[in-house]
């Protein structure tokens, strides 16, 4: 029996102000993907082939990511949302299941609040988006506020040794080629200040976590135990104040468990979402 691959597309949407690349394969319900913010809609190659038998797989880059244009000013991730949901209604998708990871988390909590009901799975990988974890309670504040001490240390030291913290070092050791290809994903977006869009990001983080009851959908934290950008534990504080939340980690993974562990990644969202239909 001759293999054919599943039908794949590239497009750009126009909006008021920059252009967004997209890129559609496979056909079924439709999966969005909104990558983090060393990433772009090549990011997803791993999710892509994955899930394009079954799913019509969506990747995209955020406004002033490759290959997409950015507005005068750089990309405000407040326009983030938005963004998606013009591009969901350009491809008339309707009801989707939303996998973020990282500052596509951003994307996915407002989008998902924005349309109550239209959001069938929401998976938020190493990621509470808009979400305040220090707003659940003050050993949580606590917590948090001592694991970004000790942390921004580790990012520093593995800036030193050319590794990105998104990726890890154990990618860079264990994984060289991973890690090469990674990086090489982030730099695409050349000319992007992306610590002013992590400051953006970081300002908008002001949500009560169970705000995100209003958007009437399943959701799965899904972080990497050797995270050291953002909190792993983060999620399952916050996973009592959401109906329909629940947590699956990736003990052995860094930030960015989608890249690094695909195999494991993509069988926790394919369980998720046979889970929640």
């Amino acid at each position: 029996m001759t293999f054919t691959a599943p039908p794949r597309r590239r497009g750009v949407l126009a909006r008021p102000d920059c252009r967004i690349a997209y890129e559609v394969t496979g056909t079924g319900p439709a999966l969005v993907f909104a990558h983090g913010l060393g990433g772009g809609l090549m990011s997803w190659w791993q999710q892509m082939a994955h899930f394009a038998p079954r799913y019509t797989c969506v990747a995209f880059s955020h406004r002033g990511f490759f290959p997409s244009s950015a507005p005068e000013g750089g990309p405000d991730p407040k326009d983030y949302a938005g963004d998606l949901a013009a591009l969901v209604d350009e491809l008339g998708l309707g009801d989707i299941r939303l996998v973020c990871q990282s500052m596509g988390g951003w994307t996915g909590v407002e989008y998902a609040i924005a349309r109550p009901g239209r959001v069938k799975a929401l998976v938020l990988a190493a990621t509470t988006g808009s979400l305040d974890a220090r707003r659940v309670d003050e050993a949580t504040r606590a917590r948090l506020e001592a694991w970004n001490a000790q942390h921004a240390e580790t990012r520093t030291a593995l800036t030193a040794r050319n590794i990105l913290a998104a990726g890890g070092a154990a990618m860079a050791e264990q994984k060289p080629a991973l890690h090469h290809l990674y990086a090489q994903i982030d730099a695409l977006s050349t000319g992007l200040d992306k610590e002013a869009v992590r400051k953006r990001l970081y300002d908008q983080r002001s949500r009560h976590p169970a705000d995100l009851a209003a958007a009437g959908c399943p959701v799965l934290f899904l972080p990497g135990g050797d995270d050291v950008v953002l909190p792993p534990f983060a999620g399952a504080a916050m996973a009592p104040l959401i109906p329909g939340a629940r947590v699956a980690n990736i003990p052995v993974a860094g930030h960015s468990a989608y890249f690094e562990h695909a195999a494991a990644f993509n069988a926790l969202v394919d369980a998720f979402l046979a889970e929640v239909g």
